[in-house]
């Protein structure tokens, strides 16, 4: 019996979200150092000192989504752009009994 069937590339969601959370730890560690995080000063809202590690922390609360976001965006982009080169081939369904 033969079919016919679409085939497409389809990009790996995951992998494209994880690249992003990575990229958005990246860049929350080099905007940590990148403008000095941390300081010896109290701050003039809050009266506490923060240190580099705890800058960085706060800006990972926010890149890391941000980051997933762009990775799963892009993924959908490919998707959609993969989706126009569609291939329809023909299968052939073979039955194959063995007595038990």
């Amino acid at each position: 019996m033969t079919e016919t069937a679409r085939v497409r590339r389809t990009p790996k969601f995951a992998v494209f979200i994880g690249l992003g959370a990575a990229l958005g730890l990246l860049t929350a560690l080099i905007l940590t150092f990148a403008f000095d995080g941390g300081t010896t000063e109290q701050s003039a809202a809050t009266g506490v000192v923060y240190t580099p590690t705890q800058v960085f922390g706060f800006l990972a609360l926010f890149g890391v989504p941000i980051g997933i976001a762009v990775g799963g965006i892009v993924a959908v982009i490919l998707d959609r752009v993969l989706a126009k080169r569609t291939r329809e081939v023909q299968i052939e369904h073979e039955h194959i009994r063995t007595q038990d």
